[in-house]
């Protein structure tokens, strides 16, 4: 039982078309799970510094604000680069507006109570 050339070409094309379908499907796992992170973990970080950004903006006298090293205080006065935040009574410290974290509106709880 021998198998003729013709009949083993056609045999190897029909092998071709269905390895595109399974390229196809073994990508899609991939792709399934780069969309899974996109949505659980890229898009809510980028909401989070798109809002932080704007409060930053946002900041003026007397919000309290957290650094990134950890400093908790009331704004001074705000600058372009630069916003002065009293940390104790009469302890102001020139901190940059990039460093902070979390900006708190009027009224929130003082750093020294």
């Amino acid at each position: 039982m021998i198998i003729t050339p013709a009949f083993a070409q056609a045999a190897g094309s029909a092998a071709g078309a269905g390895s595109a379908a399974g390229s196809f499907l073994s990508i899609a796992p991939l792709v399934l799970i780069f969309v899974a992170f996109y949505f659980l973990m890229i898009r809510p970080q980028q909401k989070r510094m798109k809002t932080l950004q704007a409060s930053i903006g946002a900041m003026k006298k007397n919000d309290t604000v957290v650094t990134a090293g950890g400093l908790v205080g009331k704004v001074v006065s705000v600058d372009d680069v630069y916003a002065n935040v009293e940390i104790a009574p009469t302890v102001k410290v020139k901190v940059v507006k990039a460093t902070i974290v979390e900006v708190q509106p009027l009224g929130g709880k003082p750093a020294n109570d």
